[in-house]
């Protein structure tokens, strides 16, 4: 094993790089849900407000260096967004899946949907994929209904189809 001049050798060195690709992970993903968030975008201050967590702690989290971020700030963080999986800032495809299910909320919001109801069958409750499949199924259900509002708006209004009496007396 190659030994470096602070003595931790290679081990050591892939660990630093596994810490800084996490820490930028971290920020990149903190910035993104904070001007992606469907209730956002939102303000550094408005976030340290919302979460309980210190604007200047929220700033340094997402600096290109992505400070020592706690996972007491990530999961406040999360938390306050309604992000039930902490690894959200963490994992990619955690990542995606939240963000695929904010994006169909919005979807949902934009298209004036009150509530959808769902019900769960296992005690243990949904697994990501399923979530991830509901959320696809979701999605398509709205881009349907959109094609179908375009599609009804095309249409003429029964008030054009009628046409005015003969006035000829014919």
């Amino acid at each position: 094993m190659r030994n470096d001049s602070d003595g931790r050798g290679a081990q050591g060195e892939q660990l630093d790089v596994a810490i800084r690709e996490s820490r930028t992970a971290a920020a990149r993903r903190l910035r993104h849900i904070r001007q992606h968030h469907p209730e956002g975008p939102w303000t550094l201050a408005a976030l340290a407000e919302r979460s309980g967590v210190s604007q200047r702690a929220l700033a340094s989290a997402e600096s290109s260096e992505g400070s020592n971020v706690t996972l007491e700030t990530l999961v406040k963080v999360a938390h306050s967004l309604g992000i039930s999986r902490p690894a959200y800032f963490l994992d990619e495809e955690v990542f995606r899946q939240v963000n695929a299910e904010f994006t169909a909320l919005a979807e949902m919001k934009r298209q004036q949907v009150e509530g959808v109801s769902l019900r769960v069958s296992n005690q243990a409750g949904q697994s990501a994929a399923s979530v991830h499949e509901l959320t696809q199924l979701l999605t398509g259900i709205l881009d349907n209904a959109e094609r179908v509002r375009g599609a009804l708006q095309e249409l003429p209004s029964p008030s054009d189809q009628l046409s005015p009496p003969d006035e000829s007396g014919s």
